[in-house]
């Protein structure tokens, strides 16, 4: 019967009913005719999209945000705004309208600007997030597919195999060494083996070995499934807390802001304090006192800053996402700006991931293999002539391709106007030289069918198929390492049939191949009785023919060589971590420049030898580490880190995982990785490129400068003012500058020239420079020196200016208008000296090609044409207590303002902010 037939003749429940069915105690051919599927062909496409209209996506349903209004209320919920909000209120009751209207309008001002930005960068984040999809791969009409786990429905086929996330509750039809890691549904610390037999009623879930479930992860071995509960009807679903992901924007840069931000709060008040007792202690009228203790709150709270951290932090998300890398987790994108090490893995990563077979040992004869990549164009040669597989003496050469044919789980199709890969590039490559030959799998697998399988696992570094040779005989074609399969071979094909093995000819034809850069596969076959229906690990322990080698290049991408000459001239290692043979991965590594010498290279089973003293310098000395195991991968990494190194972790499989999640940055791929490994990684790369790392840590280092700037420009004017108010109450004269005017200064000027500092583009030296020690305070000496230093400078301008205008015209409102002008006047510069806009201007100017940031330009424009209205405007003449300015005044406020230029050079000698 089809699945058709079936689907469209018994299936009637409705998902509330299915919801009912205790699967675990059915068994396997009675749970495929209640889903009405196909125990081999599984659904068809049309009942498919049928059941998936009915039910909707296998998706969780997510629990609602925060309304938009406790969003925005939560932003006042910041110690520095409750000190504004007091004063504002205190205003108030002094029936000080004007002051009070605007302290309340900048503290709602600045909420505002906080609930944007946050929401923005909280639904980019979001909108990342859901760029990462998981697959699922199934059987509908018959035919292998791979989907989206969203496009699961009740009833579908599907398959499973080492290092999937399990995308839906199945039943189990069939198992091979099923192990599966139900830690995070169950609290099992070690993964579950499987079954298919029927349970009683009454057993738990942490024991029904027929099921899995949704979320958990296939850690060994392989099996068929059916779908028996989808989305919230999952157990996963009923407990969804448990995979309930959300947005978080806090990170330890910004935690430390926050600590920063409380810690200003108590200066600020003792402050305040202070300015009260010394005022009254003048004789001075407390709301006069207590005005000038507002003037000196207002001026101290730098309300910008937290707003520029989280947009900082945002923006260099979506830049490292623009550049092909993913960051799950936000604390990576300030991590990645101290990495100091980088352990990647080389097949995919470092290497164009477009296997080919270039060279083949076989029969005792030397073969080579012309063109590259999936195409099926090229030819097997031999001294340089075409091999005629109708004479004899290839036999070994015609039975090492087959036996790469049969001995494989992919498949090479045409689409789009190119062949695609569906399956492991290694065995894709195996399978065009063999198309070179004039085999094809579709017409090899009908004569010799497959009857049963033992998978690849990377500890065996082996993959062995069962095949129907004729009514007596069965044979076993047998993939994997050297080591692997010499150990279980006693003969081997010579051009005349079968002749005792010469291990050593075959281990100095590995070299040589490794020697060029090639990866080394070898290849055996038994026959064996056709009573032999099942494949078990001991009938492969002895007694086999080895048939030849096939070598394999993978040559690197030219983009990683680029990308790791960057990395070492920012003085971030480059090593090599790779279960490639040791001669294979110096190859490589030695044209990518990341090795130049045999002492640069360990194995596995050196490092296996070694004391920890000695692994650990080995860890540091080392540039290429093959044959490893997954411990070792993770003994390497805290190694480093023992060492104080800071190490990213690249990594792709179920074995990586744990180095993943130890390293201080764990970096999945997003195409060929596991699904394990996904969610063990802070950051995934959508393009498996090694490049992209090196994009994605110049990006990091970039936003950590970003966040120096912005910190080094918006700390000095809220010093400055306060000085200038706090010196001001101690010699007992004239405020130079009132609060109502100080709030202009941090929020229409400040804001308006410190948020371009977000969008500064990378300085051009950013990878030239060694990495920053994490351990480093983000006000650190130097930067805390700058700080004090254009604070003093901005003091001399508002002090000097206000009291020199004073002294001549005997006008307030005019010396303090000038004043105010004079310190946006140094601002503007000050921020020009900080910025790349002029230096880049320049250099395009010249003809030369390179990125100007606008964003300075436009804040610069903005808080010009906010200023004359400042100045000049009689409304804002009257709420801000100013007076108009005279063009020969305005130039007076330009010119107090530029010297600021010549402190920044001087101080970019000693603390360079790009």
């Amino acid at each position: 019967m089809t699945a058709d037939t079936i689907a469209t003749n018994t299936f009637a429940q409705t998902t509330e009913d299915l919801l009912n069915y205790e699967w675990h105690t059915l068994g396997e051919q009675k749970v495929v005719q209640t889903l009405a599927s196909h125990p081999e062909a599984g659904l068809s496409h049309e009942e498919a999209t049928t059941r998936h209209q009915q039910m909707g996506a296998n998706q969780l349903t997510t629990k609602s945000g925060k309304s938009p209004w406790l969003r925005f209320l939560e932003q006042f919920n910041q110690p520095l705004l409750y000190i504004l909000l007091t004063a504002g209120l205190v205003t108030l009751l002094l029936k000080d309208w004007i002051d009070a209207g605007v302290i309340f309008a900048v503290t709602l001002i600045n909420v505002i600007i906080g609930y944007i930005q946050e929401s923005k960068a909280e639904g980019a984040i979001a909108a990342l997030s859901k760029a990462v999809t998981t697959e699922a791969t199934l059987i509908r009409d018959g035919q292998k597919t791979r989907l989206a786990s969203t496009e699961l429905v009740l009833g579908d086929l599907v398959l499973l195999a080492s290092g999937d996330k399990v995308p839906a509750d199945l039943r189990l039809l069939s198992v091979r060494g099923l192990q599966v890691d139900e830690s995070a549904l169950t609290g099992e610390s070690v993964p579950v083996e499987k079954a298919t037999a029927s349970l009683a009623v009454e057993t738990p879930l942490a024991e029904r070995s027929n099921m899995v479930y949704a979320g958990s992860f296939v850690s060994f071995g392989q099996a068929e499934g059916i779908v028996v509960a989808i989305a919230d009807a999952t157990e996963t679903g009923r407990i969804s807390q448990l995979i309930e992901s959300s947005t978080n924007l806090k990170t330890p840069l910004t935690r430390n802001i926050d600590k920063f931000s409380k810690s200003l709060l108590y200066v600020i008040l003792c402050l305040a304090a202070l300015t009260f007792a010394v005022g009254l202690g003048q004789g001075e009228s407390w709301i006069d006192v207590f005005k000038a203790s507002v003037a000196l709150v207002v001026s101290a709270i730098p309300e910008g800053l937290p707003a520029i951290v989280t947009v900082t932090l945002a923006i260099g998300v979506s830049r490292m996402a623009r550049r092909k890398a993913i960051i799950r987790k936000l604390p990576a994108v300030e991590t990645l700006g101290s990495t100091t090490v980088i352990c990647s893995d080389k097949t995919g990563t470092l290497t164009e991931n477009q296997m080919t077979v270039q060279n083949i040992y076989a029969g005792g004869q030397h073969y080579t293999v012309s063109g590259i990549g999936y195409v099926p164009d090229g030819e097997i040669l031999m001294n340089g002539q075409p091999v005629d597989f109708n004479t004899d003496g290839h036999i070994a050469l015609w039975e090492s391709l087959e036996a790469g044919l049969l001995c494989n789980d992919s498949h090479i199709e045409w689409g789009d106007g190119q062949w695609d890969l569906v399956g492991t590039p290694t065995e894709g490559a195996l399978i065009t030289a063999a198309n070179k030959a004039g085999l094809t799998q579709a017409n090899l697998e009908q004569e010799l069918r497959r009857i049963d399988t033992i998978p690849f696992e990377s500890q065996f570094q082996y993959m062995a198929t069962l095949h129907e040779l004729d009514a007596s005989l069965n044979i076993i074609y047998l993939k994997g390492s050297v080591e692997a399969i010499l150990q279980r071979c006693d003969q081997m094909l010579d051009t005349q049939g079968q002749a005792p093995l010469n291990s050593a000819a075959v281990e100095q034809e590995v070299d040589r191949m490794a020697n060029q850069g090639l990866r080394v596969l070898a290849f055996a076959r038994k026959e064996v009785t056709s009573n032999k229906g099942s494949l078990k690990r001991h009938d492969i322990d002895r007694g086999l023919v080895f048939l030849g080698l096939q070598g394999i290049i993978d040559p690197p991408r030219e983009e990683a060589i680029a990308a790791a000459k960057a990395c070492q001239s920012a003085g971030i290692q480059v090593k090599m971590i790779t279960g490639d043979h040791a001669l294979t991965a110096a190859a490589i590594a030695r044209q990518m420049g990341i090795c130049s010498t045999k002492a640069q290279v360990f194995t596995g089973q050196q490092l296996a030898q070694m004391d920890e003293k000695e692994f650990i310098q080995a860890a540091e000395e080392g540039m290429v580490f093959a044959r490893v195991a997954p411990e070792q991968k993770l003994h390497l990494v805290k190694a480093l880190q023992s060492q104080g190194e800071i190490v990213a972790m690249t990594g792709d499989g179920v074995n990586d995982a744990p180095a993943l999640k130890q390293a201080d940055i764990g970096v999945a791929m997003g195409i060929a990785g596991a699904e394990v490994a996904k969610e063990s990684a802070d950051m995934l790369l959508t393009d498996d490129n090694f490049a992209s790392i090196e994009a994605a840590v110049e990006e990091g280092r970039g936003v950590y400068r970003n966040l120096r700037k912005a910190i080094a420009f918006l700390l000095p004017i809220n010093v400055g003012e306060s000085m200038t108010i706090l010196i001001a109450i101690l010699l007992a004269t004239v405020l130079p500058i009132l609060p109502i005017q100080i709030l202009w200064l941090n929020m229409v000027s400040s804001v308006g020239l410190i948020v371009p500092l977000a969008f500064e583009p990378k300085s051009g030296q950013v990878m030239q420079q060694p990495p920053r020690n994490p351990r480093e305070k983000l006000l650190s000496g130097s930067l805390l020196k700058r700080i004090l230093a254009i604070s003093v400078f901005n003091w001399v301008v508002i002090f000097g200016v206000f009291q020199w205008i004073l002294q001549t015209t005997g006008n307030e409102a005019l010396a303090r208008t000038m004043a105010i002008n004079g310190l946006v006047a140094a601002e503007v510069f000050y921020l020009l000296s900080i910025t790349q806009f002029l230096p880049s201007l320049v250099v395009r100017i010249q003809g030369k090609r390179t990125p100007v940031a606008y964003a300075p330009a436009i804040g610069i424009v903005a808080v010009v044409i906010l200023q004359c209205l400042f100045s000049q405007w009689s409304i804002m003449n009257q709420v801000f207590d100013t007076t108009p300015l005279t063009f020969i005044q305005a130039l007076i406020c330009m010119g107090v303002g530029l010297p600021v230029v010549f402190i920044a050079l001087i101080l970019q000698r000693f603390d360079p902010l790009n």
